[in-house]
């Protein structure tokens, strides 16, 4: 009887250690679905990695360096000239214009104790005291305006922002006319143009 269970147990032990050998793969689909996806799998990571590798675009650090609109970033000059004559008014800028560029900041809400812009009770004083005390003050600066002669703006552009501001609050200041210099420079041309004009039509 004892042999009989002996036998018995060594083919179990057998059958457990032949189940144990075996693969997950036991049927011949099984292994075609395996050998499929080993080599599609690969081939598929391949050609991800190389289209990101070629692709223009990549989000690394520095890639646009030397893009040209980068390169001319860096190397343009650090100012710039801006050409104006002097003797054209309409080649200046308006009183607006001025004031919107860089009155604007601290005139359009009355920031630091500067008279808001239209209103009146605020520029009353001010205005009693004339267009050339205000222009004056805009110039060389005042409390806590620093000064504005000197800057982007010719002294005649910021004159007509003043005016411009003042108007707004209740004065009734002229236009600013041009320096004299640039009035005599302007008339000259005008003058030289003149016998040039009279000269072709003679000519005619």
């Amino acid at each position: 009887m004892s042999g009989t269970q002996d036998h018995a147990h060594a083919q179990d032990t057998h059958a457990e250690a032949h189940d144990a050998h075996e693969g997950p793969i036991k049927t011949p689909k099984q292994l075609a679905v395996a050998v499929f996806f080993a080599f599609v799998i690969p081939i598929v990571i391949i050609v991800m990695l190389a289209n990101y590798v070629s692709s223009e675009v990549k989000p690394a650090a520095g890639s646009t360096g030397l893009d040209e609109q980068a390169v001319a970033a860096r190397i343009q000059p650090v100012g710039s000239i801006e050409l104006k004559d002097l003797s054209n008014p309409a080649a200046m800028k308006s009183g607006e214009q001025v004031f919107q560029a860089q009155c604007a900041a601290c005139h359009a809400a009355g920031v630091a104790g500067a008279p808001k812009f239209g209103d009146a009770d605020a520029w009353g004083p001010r205005v009693k005291t004339g267009v050339d005390a205000l222009v004056h003050s805009a110039l060389k600066g005042k409390g806590n305006m620093g000064p504005q002669g000197g800057g982007d703006f010719s002294d005649f552009e910021i004159s007509r922002a003043v005016v411009y501001m003042a108007n707004h609050g209740g004065a009734k200041f002229d236009d600013p006319k041009l320096p004299a210099a640039a009035a005599s420079g302007a008339a000259a041309d005008a003058g030289a143009s003149a016998p040039a004009t009279a000269a072709s039509g003679a000519s005619q």
